[in-house]
């Protein structure tokens, strides 16, 4: 031991008496602030000049749920659509934009948004448009609700010219096609805008092609197998299919890539299901039956590859953003047409028999589709609901634009989100405040391709995934069956709110199994098989909803971030009207006639989402369900199993990999749901044995230090139970057990407080357990291991599907092998965290 001074040592001595005085004052500072935490977060904040007469008493959970249902009007319901349909909208349009700021008028009236002078409309990636976002997440960010419009800027098209023809021998047009739908004074809105939209593909080739033309029913990969098959080639020729079975692109990309020159969609009667001409009944406007000039309009971009704008693929289409040729898209022409402009057609190889049989037609076709191309502005239009808890965020969207008007798609959605957003009104102005942040999203451009919820999702991809719990999805809406897809992880959540809601006598589950008002009669075949065996298949389903796929715009929040998310709709059956999609009888007319008379769907929907959203808003432990996800895994691959029962042995081995790491996952899910059950009940218990001293007050300088708290929050009561989480978590972020002080019960319930949080953070990262890096071999944006569109089914869900698509479309086994391994280790690090 060295030599010490008598100087040193009196150093050494005033040392250690000052670092013990300040511990000694340390720990007492500590205590009295657990006093002052404990008291404050228990009683009530004043504010400094006065005490409140009578502050408005605290909604419990189902006060809360009762006043939010009675709030959703059938009538409000209306109003909203009839005001988004009395123009056509189509995205980037000027009245697509006048949509925009009326839909921020109604954040702004609904959630007591003061007006600002100049139209909060930021352009994406500015700094204000960053801001808006990501404030959200910070304790600095105010307590009140805010909107605000972003823009941005992808490349999208609109029809420039068109034309369809059928050439003589001579190469001179013989038959010229309309291309146009005809308007009827009984429905008024067709006649004054029956030209205002051309009848054009967006996203689609350019170009002035002639061939002969060739059939091949629906386009899809089989359809195309069994044409080769019947020895047709199809090099220079123009294929014409009916619209059903795949997504329009890929029915473009099959015939280009067997050599096509050009493609034509018509709309069939055949797929009309009971409600026909030929079993009696009149074309809209005057009955149910189809208008035999409807053209479906729509996007044949490849979203099966990558939605979103296609010169920026993974990155944000800001105004100045470094651009590629875009490659999610056809490069030969195609148009839509109507069932009066194919029935000419068709009589050029064989007429009404529509067969696929490899004939060709005797004359050629002209087809010309030109299109003007160019970055295009478009507008979400957002809000929030600021929680306690700032770092989980619950959000719910639905589409604005529309093909023409959009009574059903999507302005369905949208009136029922309007009075989603009418009920969250109601309930601020009792004196409400969420748990978790709320974010409302109204999107754009998703008809062209989901690009504005795909643009929106790609600029805040790091903050949605470390902030999200669930996206909660709503779109078109126009038929007598409700149905719903999902994460499995949040199906029995809807399931419940679903059996609470009412609807037409009894619940909206029961609603699933509903048929339109139009009795059976003569129908065709093929179509009524198809629908038939979709039916046995839902219905033998021992899942609660079925996966997710693409076609709308939780695509990004799912496939790309892997966020939980669900979609529901009331949808049409073989026994409703016909839906005229895309067309310019999407009306207002028609979805009062038939699609939502008197508008009561509208409104158990809206009911429905928003008991949806309010669980997972403002439920203690998140309302997610691993121990489903795990179980439905199961009968994902039962069903993959099913389909190589013909494949050799070997490939045995790879379902077993997957089979154990499943069971795996299921057993540390069954854990879970236990200290799911424990924490929150801990958290409860302890929450009632809190001190009930009398309040402190005039410290609200410190409070808002802490919490980061705006000072009109300090006027209000703080006695939700839920927001001692919140509050816990913004003041004990990176603190250890051990570094309070032990003051019953306060300690205790600091140490449950972090066990609810532990929990949730698992039930929300849960989702983002099935990503890869790396993504799905040749469609490398979408992340999902577990569930993605399928290659060439684009709207429809393929699940595990790089297992699935490289056993049954590629025949490659050793693709297949590898991704059994990836998912094995993906589902043993998901059961590694669940456990720890």
């Amino acid at each position: 031991m060295g030599h010490l001074d008598p100087v040193g040592a009196y150093k050494l001595q005033a040392t250690v008496q000052s670092r013990s005085r300040l511990r000694d004052a340390l720990f007492r500072v500590a205590l009295v602030f657990a006093l002052f935490l404990s008291i404050r977060l228990v009683q009530v904040y004043r504010t400094e000049d006065s005490w409140p007469e009578k502050p408005k008493p605290r909604l419990s959970m189902k006060e809360r749920e009762q006043l939010f249902l009675s709030v959703p009007d059938a009538e409000s319901a209306r109003a909203a659509s009839r005001a988004f349909t009395a123009h056509p909208h189509v995205a980037g349009t000027p009245q697509d934009f006048q949509d925009a700021l009326q839909m921020l008028e109604v954040f702004q009236e609904e959630f007591g948004i003061s007006v600002p002078e100049e139209p909060p409309v930021f352009p994406a990636g500015s700094k204000a448009s960053r801001r808006a976002t990501l404030d959200l997440s910070s304790a600095l960010h105010g307590s009140k609700p805010t909107a605000w419009v972003d823009v941005y800027y992808p490349v999208m098209d609109t029809g420039a010219e068109q034309r369809l023809e059928i050439l003589d021998n001579s190469g001179n047009p013989e038959w010229t096609a309309d291309l146009t739908e005809v308007g009827d004074p009984l429905d008024p809105e067709t006649n004054e805008y029956s030209d205002a939209v051309p009848t054009w593909h967006g996203a689609s080739g350019d170009g002035d092609v002639q061939g002969q033309l060739v059939y091949a029913n629906y386009g899809t990969r089989e359809d195309y197998a069994e044409l080769i098959a019947a020895g047709a080639n199809l090099t220079g020729k123009v294929v014409i299919v009916r619209y059903g079975g795949v997504l329009r692109g890929l029915k473009i990309k099959g015939a280009e890539e067997l050599g096509a020159v050009g493609l034509i969609m018509y709309s069939d009667p055949r797929d009309d299901g009971y409600v026909t001409v030929e079993n009696g009944y009149e074309p809209y406007p005057v009955g149910p039956a189809r208008n035999p000039t409807a053209v479906e309009r729509g996007s044949v971009a490849y979203i099966n590859l990558y939605p979103g704008d296609p010169t920026t693929p993974g990155t944000p289409a800001y105004e100045d953003s470094n651009r590629t040729a875009g490659s999610n898209g056809p490069r030969i022409p195609s148009l839509p047409i109507s069932w009066t402009n194919a029935e000419r057609l068709l009589e050029e190889i064989g007429g009404p028999n529509r067969i696929i049989s490899g004939t060709t037609s005797a004359k050629s076709v002209r087809l010309v589709n030109h299109v003007d191309a160019k970055v295009t502005p478009i507008w979400n239009t957002m809000a929030a609901i600021p929680g306690h808890v700032r770092d989980e965020v619950v959000i719910v969207g639905c589409h604005r634009d529309a093909w023409v008007f959009g009574a059903s798609d999507p302005i369905g959605g949208t009136a029922a989100l309007h009075e989603v957003i009418r009920g969250y009104g109601a309930l601020l102005k009792a004196g409400w405040k969420p748990l978790r942040t709320m974010l409302f999203a109204s999107w754009d451009a998703e008809e062209y391709g989901l690009i504005g919820s795909t643009e929106y999702g790609e600029d805040f991809a790091q903050w949605l995934s470390a902030h999200a719990v669930a996206y909660v999805n709503l779109d078109n809406s126009g038929g007598s069956m409700w149905g719903a897809l999902g994460s499995p992880s949040l199906a029995t959540l809807l399931r419940s709110t679903a059996q609470e809601t009412p609807y037409a006598g009894k619940t909206l589950w029961d609603a699933r199994n509903d048929k339109g008002p139009f009795p059976e009669g003569n129908a065709d075949a093929e179509f009524i098989a198809a629908y038939q065996a979709a039916e046995t298949k839902r219905l033998a389903s021992r899942n609660i909803i079925g996966p997710l796929g693409s076609g709308s715009d939780f695509t990004v929040f799912l496939e790309h971030l892997g966020i939980a998310s669900v979609t529901q709709a009331f949808v049409g059956t073989p026994q409703d009207a016909v839906y005229h999609y895309h067309s310019i009888y999407d009306t207002q007319r028609w979805q009062e006639t038939y699609a939502d008379p008197g508008f009561h769907r509208a409104v158990a929907v809206a009911q429905n989402v928003g008991l949806l959203l309010l669980r997972l808003t403002d439920s203690i432990i998140v309302p997610l369900n691993t121990t489903q996800y795990a179980l439905e895994l199961s009968d994902y691959l039962d069903e993959i199993e099913q389909s190589v029962t013909d494949r050799p042995l070997r490939l045995a081995k790879d379902f077993v990999i997957i089979r154990q790491a499943i069971l795996e996952l299921s057993f540390a899910s069954f854990a879970l749901d236990a200290e799911k059950d424990a924490a929150g009940k801990e958290f409860e218990r302890l929450l009632e044995r809190m001190p009930k001293w009398p309040p402190v007050s005039r410290l609200t300088t410190l409070v808002k230090r802490v919490f980061g708290l705006s000072p009109e929050c300090t006027g209000r009561r703080i006695e939700d139970p839920e927001a001692w989480v919140g509050y816990l978590n913004a003041a004990l972020d990176g603190v250890e057990d051990g570094d309070w002080p032990h003051l019953p019960p306060l300690y205790e319930f600091i140490k449950a407080a972090k066990r609810v949080t532990k929990v949730n953070r698992k039930l929300i990262e849960f989702e983002r357990g099935f990503l890869s890096a790396e993504g799905i071999k040749g469609r490398e944006w979408y992340k999902h291991m577990v569930v993605a569109p399928g290659r060439w089914l684009g709207y429809g869900a393929t699940t595990l599907p790089a297992f699935n698509e490289a056993l049954l479309l590629d025949n490659d086994a050793e693709e297949a092998r590898k991704a059994a391994i990836q998912l094995n280790l993906m589902f043993t690090a998901l059961t590694t965290n669940l456990r720890a």
